[in-house]
């Protein structure tokens, strides 16, 4: 709890915290990287949930936009705002005059991080975790090895750092999976590829959401997480490809196995 004058912030879980002003309580909500999630940004993630959840399924309509206006007490301008981040995660098409309907699943942009959040918590479907599985088999080892290859002195200082902050955070599932992205962002960003960096949206989506669902701080999984992300960097640091990877694949081994055994 923090106060300043008249206006105190009490955190409630997660994703939320009440603001107290002058006796009145406002809720605002947070998104899952920790900024403030304005009223379009919650009607997406209700309505993101009730497709990925089923409520409307594949080729089914949704509401109109006058009745989502009323459902939500918000404008039209606000829907159809949500209408165009929908689209962009490919989880709905608009038809003229008709409105919006469900895409198929095969459809769904499963390399936002809200989509694959979403489907990771509500589908155990073990073709989805084979499929992600073999993403990160494609890509990842290939960038440890360019990464061994071509990482300077200040790629390594980044990679170390971000290791050192998941040693140091390894009990806060938070702190751990934000540093983990970044250790893996700076991984990426070693291999100095242009056009492979602009993956790395995509790549960290797809990271992100694995890493938040398969974080174990128990100590028969910690040590060994830790020990294969130094395994990681020192064969990095000793310019050492193989080595790199084929610790890139043992640690994309632990993390599928992590996934499958909780699914």
């Amino acid at each position: 709890m923090a106060s300043e004058e008249n206006i105190t912030v009490i955190l409630y879980g997660k994703h939320e915290a009440f603001f107290v002003a002058h006796d009145k309580v406002v809720i605002i909500s947070f998104s899952v990287t920790g900024l403030i999630m304005t009223k379009t940004d919650r009607i997406i993630v209700t309505l993101g949930k009730q497709i990925v959840d089923g409520k409307y399924t594949p080729g089914a309509a949704l509401p109109s936009e006058a009745d989502l206006c009323e459902e939500f007490e918000t404008s039209r301008n606000i829907i159809r705002e949500v209408y165009r981040s929908l689209m962009a995660k490919r989880l709905i098409e608009m038809k003229r005059y008709r409105g919006g309907f469900v895409l198929p699943r095969n459809q769904w942009n499963y390399l936002d991080t809200e989509v694959l959040q979403w489907v990771l918590e509500n589908d155990y479907d073990p073709r989805l975790i084979s499929a992600m599985s073999e993403v990160r088999h494609l890509v990842e080892p290939a960038i440890a090895r360019w990464a061994a290859e071509r990482a300077t002195s200040s790629d390594l200082a980044k990679i170390e750092a971000a290791l050192n902050d998941m040693v140091a955070h390894n009990q806060d599932r938070d702190a751990f999976n934000e540093a983990d992205i970044r250790y893996h962002e700076a991984v990426l960003e070693s291999v100095h590829n242009p056009v492979l960096q602009q993956l790395s949206i995509a790549i960290s989506s797809l990271q992100r959401a694995v890493f938040e669902r398969t974080w174990m701080g128990d100590e028969a999984n910690m040590p060994k997480t830790l020990a294969e992300h130094k395994a990681l960097f020192d064969a990095i640091r000793h310019q050492d490809s193989e080595a790199a990877e084929r610790a890139a694949m043992t640690m994309i081994a632990s993390s599928t196995k992590r996934l499958k055994d909780i699914t």
